[in-house]
């Protein structure tokens, strides 16, 4: 019987695969990508139509040398890699390190491990697809030459060590612009009014929401104002103008794509996108589930579609009627579509079987791949329902000048909430008297008068900065999780329970690259290369033209920068502190978090400690220096130098002048300084800006 080999990337994925297909067939891993761009070089020939110069990653000798005994068994080869471009990279990859010859060589693509998919993908064996390759090729040769020309500056100029990459320079970009916003936001003051209201007649009492008069809604931006308000209102009488009372619908969610669904976890599970891709990765390639074997779970996790096939939808809509009836199943969920070939069916993430409930295959599960999963079971079934239903009660309560406002809304039919509810879902439901109608007259109770500030734009999470990026058409659905992972890992920014905060280094960094390779952290110059990648993707763009019309510009940056650029002075910078294991003066050295101070007579003295640096101006509370100081995540902050005894901490830098107003510190706020008590609400403009 002829032999055919099937070459995967995972053990696991092999594992799940083998058990659909007959004896006739063996199933091999090559454990990710075999062969890459040189480490120690640049590994692209500038001179000769920018060649890359590919090597067998190191240790992967031995696996290539195994796989091409299994090659040499077989008639056959199918290389069943990822069904993305890095997928059809890696089956490239593998084509060219073991020699296969073409004739015998096919490429499949599945986007579930299910047994009728994975058979449909070999009766539609097809050729590798050079676009795909060459639109990865475009993007790795893209980030080497970035990665390579530009590190070496920031090695001169900052630290030995330090890396510069083309998505994630964007990414800290976008995260530091994020932070000069919020630590130039100045507060405003507004009140809020609500009253009690009880209709003629009745006994319960509603509250209602100062709405303004009855032509326009009104802000109030003082007590003042709104004291004379409330003293205009304690003389009128009130009366019912309307009341409507409207049914709405809500419709189910879209099933999740890879961005969507990192924004999910993240809210819900508090999983880092890393997190999420790396268990949705084990779910796709199979997990043992009892009495089945390795199953496929859902399909393939890297996608920006939201389609659902024919068949998936077909399985949704049965399972819907029998478990919660017709009348939940959405119209028209089963309509016909347009009918691509397997191989092209790029789909929203969904379970591959959906009559298995997370309940049934929890025992299979580790805890987080039953949260995960459970999650995006959910999400489809009730992207599959039929909407919910509200009833909504408004009641506008006029005087004769001012205008409040009640309302109400109760849930008539579940729909897709039976299954799926998210935080926005679950909000606190009230009901409205049926006896409340247009004319009736109200008598007014208290008035409770409520004092607020706006607030500044929130701190990225890894969830709202997924979805900014994606907005932003930066990257793509494979490229999220490693850009945040990255800057994490290259301590540029830190996370504090859910915020992303920029560090000392990540500012030092984003500085450069914002001064000397403007290109590259402009936000709309990396969505047009996005852009240029999908048309190499769609064969209407060669892969090298995208490459040699963006080399010289990025040649010429680094050339100048090497030149130009002032060195940023934070290495060996004396101190008057003196070593008390060796009595050396200390020096300033550059680690991870920052600033530390390091005895110079390294390696035989080793002693390190915190570096505060003194900003000039002296604490309100004690005299004694301010100096800046950094939270254990790297986060930097303004404290007391006698701390503990002193708790005085800020995270805007003090200014060392007092208000006029109320004699508190005057914190820098973008051009502004700004009282630190909000109470007060001093602003005036910084000179020294």
């Amino acid at each position: 019987m002829a032999k055919n080999l099937v070459i995967v990337e995972s053990p696991s994925k092999a594992t799940t695969i083998k058990k659909f297909l007959g004896s006739s067939y063996e199933v091999v891993a090559s454990n990710g990508h075999v062969r890459d761009l040189p480490k120690s070089q640049l590994g692209i020939d500038v001179e000769n139509d920018f060649e890359p110069k590919y090597i067998t990653i190191r240790g992967k000798g031995e696996l290539l040398a195994k796989l091409r005994k299994e090659v040499k068994k077989a008639d056959k080869i199918y290389l069943a890699t990822d069904p993305d471009r890095e997928g059809e990279a890696i089956s490239w990859h593998l084509l060219k390190a073991l020699k296969l010859d073409e004739k015998n060589t096919s490429r499949i693509t599945f986007n579930e491990i299910t047994k009728n998919a994975v058979k449909q993908s070999i009766k539609n064996a097809r050729d590798i697809d050079m676009n795909l390759v060459d639109a990865q090729q475009a993007r790795r040769v893209l980030d080497r030459i970035v990665g390579y020309g530009i590190s070496p500056v920031l090695w001169a100029k900052v630290k030995r060590g330090l890396s510069a990459g083309r998505v994630q320079s964007v990414a800290l970009r976008i995260i530091a612009d994020r932070e000069e916003e919020i630590n130039a936001f100045i507060q405003k003051e507004y009140w809020t009014l609500s009253g009690e209201f009880t209709p003629e007649g009745e006994k319960k009492a509603l509250t209602a929401e100062f709405y303004g008069t009855h032509d326009k809604k009104l802000t109030i931006e003082s007590e003042e104002e709104l004291d004379k308000i409330i003293g205009e209102l304690k003389k009128s009488s009130f009366q019912i103008s309307d009341v409507k009372t409207v049914e709405r619908t809500k419709k189910g969610p879209l099933p999740f794509t890879t961005s969507t669904l990192q924004q999910e976890a993240a809210k819900t599970l508090n999983f880092s996108t890393q997190k999420t891709m790396r268990i949705a990765q084990s779910l796709y390639e199979g997990v043992e589930v009892k009495g089945k074997g390795s199953i496929g779970l859902i399909t393939y996790l890297r996608t920006d579609s939201t389609r659902i096939s024919e068949e998936a939808q077909k399985s949704a809509a049965d399972y819907i009627i029998e478990n919660y009836g017709e009348e939940y199943l959405e119209e028209g969920s089963v309509k016909k579509k347009e009918t691509k070939k397997i191989q092209d069916a790029h789909e929203a993430i969904r379970p591959t079987y959906v009559e298995l409930t997370p309940t049934v295959i929890k025992e299979s599960l580790s805890r987080d791949q039953f949260r995960l999963y459970q999650l995006i079971w959910k999400r489809f079934l009730a992207s599959r329902m039929a909407p919910a239903k509200y009833e909504t009660t408004s009641v506008k309560i006029d005087s004769d000048k001012y205008r409040f406002k009640a309302s109400a809304s109760k849930i008539v039919f579940q729909g897709y909430l039976n299954v799926y509810q998210t935080e926005e879902d679950k909000v606190e439901r009230k009901t409205l008297s049926k006896k409340l109608q247009k004319g009736v007259g109200m008598s007014a109770g208290e008035f409770e008068k409520k004092q607020h500030f706006t607030q500044p734009p929130a701190h990225f999470t890894e969830a709202s900065l997924v979805k900014t990026l994606e907005e932003l058409g930066i990257g793509r659905p494979s490229t999220y999780a490693p850009t945040i992972t990255t800057i994490l890992n290259r301590h540029y920014v830190a996370k504090e329970q859910k915020n992303i905060y920029i560090t000392e280094l990540g500012e030092v960094v984003n500085n450069i690259m914002k001064k000397s390779f403007t290109s590259i952290v402009d936000v709309n110059f990396t969505a047009y290369m996005e852009g240029l990648l999908d048309r190499v993707e769609d064969g209407s763009v060669r892969w090298k033209t995208v490459v040699e019309n963006f080399y010289p510009d990025l040649h010429e940056a680094v050339t100048i920068a090497e030149k130009e650029l002032e060195e940023v002075k934070i290495e060996d910078e004396v101190t008057e502190i003196i070593c008390e294991e060796c009595g050396r003066n200390m020096v300033v050295k550059y680690g991870p978090h920052g600033k530390f101070l390091a005895c110079p007579g390294f390696p035989e003295c080793r002693n390190t400690k915190p570096y505060f640096e003194k900003i000039g101006v002296l604490c309100p509370k004690c005299n004694q220096d301010i100096v800046i100081k950094k939270t254990k995540k790297g986060r930097r902050y303004y404290g007391c130098s006698s701390y503990p005894e002193c708790d005085f901490m800020s995270w805007q830098r003090p200014s060392g002048e007092k208000c006029p107003d109320c004699g508190n510190v005057l914190l820098e706020k973008g051009n502004k300084l700004v009282c630190m008590d909000a109470q007060c609400g001093f602003v005036k403009n910084n000179k020294s800006k």
